[in-house]
């Protein structure tokens, strides 16, 4: 799809999912573009210390797949992110499969806004929550 969903195309409950496997080098690529240079995600014998055993993903790199999925999916090119919360609720490891489910939960037509329950989960283990807040093109002839 190279254009996205237009407002009257949206309908609530309206979902997608997203798949994304956490590698190293997008660890320490997400380090690299950001400057966050923790050593609970890059350095294993530091992250062996901590409460987790072993590295971690950045929860702003997992969060980054809920704007993969807003972006490219739901609704997609065309969309403007205006707000987002999020909650981490558990770590994301290296190597494993985040699925983010974005969700269609309200609609306003006057405003040409839609709010998008998202959820990142592994394992079927929840990992992140929040709620977007988007702002959709005026459809095109």
């Amino acid at each position: 799809m190279t254009s996205g969903y237009t407002l009257e195309q949206l309908s609530i409950d309206q979902s997608v999912e997203y798949r994304k496997v956490v590698t190293e080098a997008d660890v320490h690529a997400f380090a690299d573009v950001t400057g966050d240079t923790n050593p609970v995600h890059l350095d294993a014998e530091y992250a062996a210390t901590t409460s987790f055993g072993q590295p971690i993903a950045h929860g702003m790199l997992t969060a980054g797949f809920i704007s993969a999925a807003i972006g490219t999916q739901l609704p997609g090119p065309g969309c403007i992110y205006l707000e987002q919360t999020l909650k981490f609720r558990a770590p994301v490891f290296i190597g494993q499969e985040v699925i983010t489910t974005i969700t269609v939960t309200d609609i306003n037509e006057r405003r040409r806004r839609a709010t998008l329950k998202t959820v990142c989960e592994c394992d079927g283990k929840v990992v992140v929550t929040g709620e977007a807040t988007i702002m959709l093109p005026a459809a095109t002839a």
